[in-house]
C-alpha cells in the first residue's frame, strides 16, 4: 500500500507516470519487494529538496538505510542518468525542439563543503574565498542538463572543464558549446583540436558595472540557482564527489518533472502592487 503524499516535494500522479516506466523491474527470485518504488523516490528527493541527512529521513518513509541502498544502486546501474536524459528529451519535445541538442553551455560553482567532506576532495577556490568542491555543468540551450562534474574547489574552470567536456563529447551529440571568459585562452584551442569542438567564448559587455543579463548564456545560470534552491546542494555534504554529481542530476529530474506535468517553465510569481 502506498503512502499519501503529504509533503511538497512528493511526486504528484502525473511526475510519477514519467519516471514509473524507467525503473528496473525487480529481481527476479528472493523476497518481493516490501516498499514501493514511488515511496523509494519520494524519499530521496525528500532529502534532496529539503537537505536533510539520510537518518533523518520522516517515519512514513521506508527506513533510511532501504532509500540509500537504492539511492547508490541507481546510481551504480546509471538508472538516474537514463532518467535524466529521458526526461530531457520530452521537455525538448514538449517545447518543440529536436529530442536531441546541437548546442550547449557550460559553466560552474562553487560551494562550501561541510565537515563530511575529505581532505583530498576538498579545495580552495582563491577568486571566490570559498573552502570546498567546484561543480561543472553542461546545459542546453533550454537549462536542462547534459553533463555534471564534481571536483574540488581549487581546480580551475579551464583544468575542470577538460573533462566535463570530454565527457560531453562521449555521451552527445553536442559540438557547440558557450561559456564565458574565465573558459578563455588554451582551453578552446585543445576542445577544437582534440575534441573536435567549437568553444565560444561570451564576454561581458565593456565597462559592465554590477549585474548584467549576459546574452546567450543565462540559462546555465538560471540553473545553477535552480539547483541551489534544493537545499541538498546549498552546500556540499557528500565523501564521495559522485554522490554530490548523483544529487545534482535527481535535482534536475525533479525540476523536470515538475516542469513536465506543468507543460510549461517555471513562472515567478509577481509581487502585488497596493494602488
Amino acid at each position: 500500500m502506498s503512502r499519501k503524499r503529504r509533503y511538497p516535494s512528493d511526486l504528484t500522479t502525473a511526475q510519477w507516470r514519467h519516471i514509473a516506466g524507467l525503473l528496473p523491474s525487480p529481481r527476479p527470485g528472493g523476497r518481493p519487494e516490501k516498499h514501493p518504488r514511488r515511496t523509494v523516490v519520494d524519499a530521496i528527493l525528500y532529502v534532496v529538496r529539503t537537505g536533510c541527512s539520510w537518518r533523518q529521513l520522516p517515519a512514513d518513509f521506508p527506513p533510511w538505510q532501504t532509500v540509500y541502498w537504492y539511492f547508490v544502486r541507481w546510481e551504480q546501474e546509471e538508472v538516474t542518468q537514463r532518467i535524466l536524459d529521458h526526461l530531457r528529451e520530452q521537455v525538448r519535445l514538449q517545447q518543440g525542439r529536436n529530442a536531441q541538442p546541437s548546442a550547449g553551455i557550460i559553466d560552474s560553482q562553487s560551494v562550501r563543503a561541510a565537515d563530511t567532506v575529505g581532505r583530498d576532495s576538498r579545495g580552495y577556490d582563491a577568486g571566490k574565498k570559498i573552502n570546498g568542491r567546484k561543480r561543472f555543468i553542461v546545459t542546453d540551450t533550454l537549462g536542462l542538463i547534459l553533463v555534471v562534474m564534481v571536483c574540488a574547489a581549487s581546480v580551475q574552470d579551464r583544468d575542470g572543464a577538460k573533462t566535463t567536456l570530454l565527457s560531453l563529447y562521449l555521451t552527445t551529440p553536442v559540438r557547440y558549446v558557450l561559456a564565458d571568459a574565465g573558459f578563455a585562452g588554451r582551453l578552446v584551442d585543445w576542445a577544437t583540436r582534440i575534441l573536435t569542438m567549437t568553444l565560444h567564448v561570451v564576454r561581458k559587455p565593456p565597462g559592465q558595472k554590477g549585474f548584467v543579463l549576459v546574452p546567450r548564456r543565462w540559462p546555465v545560470e538560471r540553473t545553477l540557482a535552480w539547483l541551489t534552491a534544493h537545499r541538498r546542494l546549498a552546500r556540499d555534504y557528500e565523501r564521495d564527489p559522485a554522490t554530490s554529481e548523483a544529487m545534482i542530476r535527481w535535482a534536475a529530474i525533479n525540476t523536470m518533472t515538475r516542469r513536465l506535468a506543468r507543460g510549461s517553465p517555471a513562472t515567478r510569481q509577481q509581487a502585488r502592487t497596493s494602488s
